[in-house]
């Protein structure tokens, strides 16, 4: 129970990287409350987490402002205070080109993965500064350190900003005793694949990280001792012959 007495809010907790975090934290005793737009995938999440405290749910939206912001004023109040804010909501289209995107599918994957996750910092960071203590978990990707095809422009922008917004706060807060790491995994077996032009056959997927294992990197990190700063982490699979 490495992380008894500690809480965690995770956004994008219902599936996928976010649900294996959640796990993850909830089984070595940490408080957890998850929170994303389907409430019922939240629910199945919490009810699978049978080991340590029990996992509290609440609905958010994170393209809305007020959605995150009465998110925060929720969870504050539910768990006391936020030791561990960890952004994993995300999103991705089909049409992924600058010829085939249209307009407001750059807003929409701006505003998710972007925007989002500064509404979150911004609505934790009071409390944290105030305790001198607390650690920012961003999950990037490596399409926000290398550009490809197969995050198209809007996914790779928006990870590449989330990259520059997690070491830009980190500079800046570092003094306030808040630490900010950015994780970029590659290629995750999660949901999100099902938004790809061309879905990745059986055997892709069998080469692809599994939740579980972006959730032990995060484990990892939660544990330090607040003088270790990991800034950024970068994860793939062993087998990359598909990129």
């Amino acid at each position: 129970m490495k992380l008894k007495g500690k809480t965690a809010l995770i956004t994008g907790g219902g599936t996928g990287i976010g649900e294996g975090i959640a796990l993850a934290l909830a089984a070595e005793g940490c408080r957890v409350a998850i929170a994303g737009r389907r409430i019922e995938k939240l629910r199945e999440v919490a009810a699978r987490a049978t080991a340590g405290p029990p996992v509290l749910i609440h609905p958010v939206d994170v393209a809305e402002r007020a959605s995150v912001e009465e998110l925060f004023r929720w969870a504050e109040a539910e768990l006391g205070q936020i030791d561990i804010l960890v952004n994993s909501a995300g999103v991705n289209f089909p049409r992924r080109t600058m010829a085939d995107m249209p307009a407001e599918t750059w807003d929409k994957v701006m505003t998710i993965n972007t925007t989002g996750v500064y509404d979150c910092i911004r609505c934790v960071l009071p409390a944290m500064r105030k305790r001198r203590d607390g650690l920012i978990v961003n999950i990037c990707s490596t399409a926000g350190k290398r550009a490809s095809m197969l995050g198209g422009v809007a996914y790779c922008a928006s990870k590449f900003a989330v990259s520059a917004l997690s070491a830009t706060v980190a500079l800046e807060e570092g003094k306030h005793g808040i630490r900010v790491t950015s994780v970029c995994p590659g290629e995750v077996e999660t949901p999100i694949l099902e938004g790809r032009p061309v879905k990745p056959t059986p055997e892709h997927r069998a080469t692809m990280l599994q939740p579980e294992d972006v959730a032990a990197a995060v484990l990892m990190i939660a544990c330090l001792p607040p003088r270790a700063h990991i800034a950024e982490l970068i994860i793939k699979p062993v087998v990359q012959d598909f990129d």
